[in-house]
């Protein structure tokens, strides 16, 4: 059985066996490889964490090691950067001891992706990563793009995100950590 030609359920992908060495997402169904991520990404997300970690006990961060089931069309789940879990969604996750957020728990507080060079990881974080988190109900969304200085935040708003970008020595505004005092320039540097 070739897993990458057939479309998997959420049942099939949670009982495969992946790769140790490797990373991946199911994307409509589909097992899709991602690559290491690059050194300047992985320094950002961990970055990052570690601001957050000033808000926050570590019980509540997850970095690139817990995945989220979110809508579409077919089974897809996601593998984010970073994410804030409230306690309500730490207590589900330790009770299913599987670091995977079904569909039946409750969101993240915040997810953080870092956008990866070339088209197809724009449009995966800044289009259908977007749409996705919306239906999840993710409340705080943040798209930090090293190519072109920037960090877009997204709050969800009646089922959709308003957007706000932020460059340069602009403070960063954050709705579920607003005694944040963070601005791009520092995310970049």
């Amino acid at each position: 059985m070739t897993i990458a030609s057939q479309k998997l359920t959420l049942e099939e992908y949670l009982n495969h066996n992946n790769d140790i060495e490797k990373h991946y997402e199911l994307v409509a169904g589909t097992l899709t490889e991602m690559p290491p991520e690059n050194p300047q990404n992985a320094e950002i997300a961990i970055k990052l964490l570690l601001i957050f970690a000033q808000f926050v006990t570590p019980r509540l961060l997850r970095c690139k090691d817990t995945e989220i089931v979110v809508s579409g069309s077919r089974t897809t789940v996601r593998l984010p950067d970073l994410m804030v879990l409230t306690e309500n969604l730490a207590d589900a996750l330790y009770r299913s001891g599987r670091s995977t957020i079904i569909s039946d728990m409750p969101p993240p507080a915040l997810v953080v992706e870092v956008v990866s060079p070339g088209k197809v990881n724009q449009d995966r974080d800044y289009r259908y990563k977007r749409s996705e988190y919306a239906a999840r109900g993710i409340s705080e969304y943040w798209i930090v793009d090293p190519q072109i200085q920037q960090v877009t935040v997204l709050i969800l708003n009646q089922g959709l995100y308003d957007e706000t970008l932020f460059t340069g020595d602009d403070a960063i505004a954050s709705v579920n950590f607003p005694q944040l005092q963070l601005t791009a320039n520092q995310i970049f540097k």
